[in-house]
């Protein structure tokens, strides 16, 4: 009886076979990224959003993940296929359109009113001065950032157009490398991943660290909430807060790119 054939021994097979009975092999093999994956994305969706939906929207993200591999570029497959899982389950997302327009309109206020006052300030702006901006009160604003962290599931996921809108990336995609594109497009995505770096280091320490605590050590709200001590509902607040004052000031950057 032949031994049991390496993971790299499938790879190697399934690229040069298309073998649909080692795609099967390769699915089952890694479905429990889909649901890693599918599980953090569920912490900040709406109730009526079912888990098994974000889990079959995850599948397909795993088998384009299979299909586009290649196991010869020294990237692990964990790694690669997380971030396509991830995009796949957002742009079903996307497609369902569950953000009520009116609450993406508040969102967008806010992430604006952020960038005005950032920009002015040269420094981040504190709850009182967005409030004052805002002309709401403290609980006011406390209460739109909470409504807004619903819509902020998709704010490493934006799409940014490169090269005359030839091309596409998302934030998330600046974490990676990207050996499909062309060097002038890498040259373009270092420096949109440099105005990241730069925009993350001007957070507020503490939402500096839940961003590095979620997107790269890849907590989750609750757990990054035991590590700080402090309560999982603060935590949301302080990320959404990261992600209106990285939205915002990446999308003003963005125009200087353009």
């Amino acid at each position: 009886m032949p031994a049991p054939k390496t993971e790299e021994e499938l790879w190697q097979e399934y690229k040069r076979t298309k073998d649909p009975m080692i795609r099967e092999e390769l699915i089952l093999m890694h479905a429990s990224i889909v649901k890693y994956v599918a599980g953090r994305v569920a912490i900040s969706m709406p109730p009526h959003v079912d888990f098994e939906d974000l889990l079959s929207y995850g599948i397909l993200g795993l088998m384009d993940a299979i299909e586009k591999f290649d196991p010869n570029q020294g990237t692990k497959f964990r790694t690669y296929a997380s971030t396509r899982i991830r995009g796949a389950i957002i742009d079903e997302i996307r497609h369902l359109d569950w953000v009520p327009r009116t609450l993406r309109q508040k969102a967008k206020a806010l992430e604006d009113v952020y960038a005005s006052l950032e920009y002015k300030l040269e420094r981040s702006a504190t709850d009182k001065e967005v409030a004052e901006a805002m002309n709401i009160s403290m609980d006011e604003l406390f209460k739109l950032i909470q409504e807004a962290s619903t819509t902020t599931l998709v704010s490493l996921e934006d799409v940014w157009y490169l090269k005359d809108d030839s091309d596409e990336v998302t934030i998330m995609d600046m974490v990676e490398s990207s050996p499909e594109k062309g060097p002038d497009v890498l040259a373009e995505k270092e420096d949109i991943r440099n105005i990241l770096v730069d925009a993350i280091d001007k957070l507020p320490e503490r939402e500096r660290e839940i961003i590095a605590l979620y997107y790269y050590d890849k907590l989750t709200l609750k757990e990054i909430g035991k590590v700080l001590n402090v309560t999982e509902s603060r935590i949301s607040q302080l990320h959404s807060k990261a992600i209106l004052r990285l939205r915002g000031y990446l999308t003003k950057m963005n125009g200087s790119l353009l």
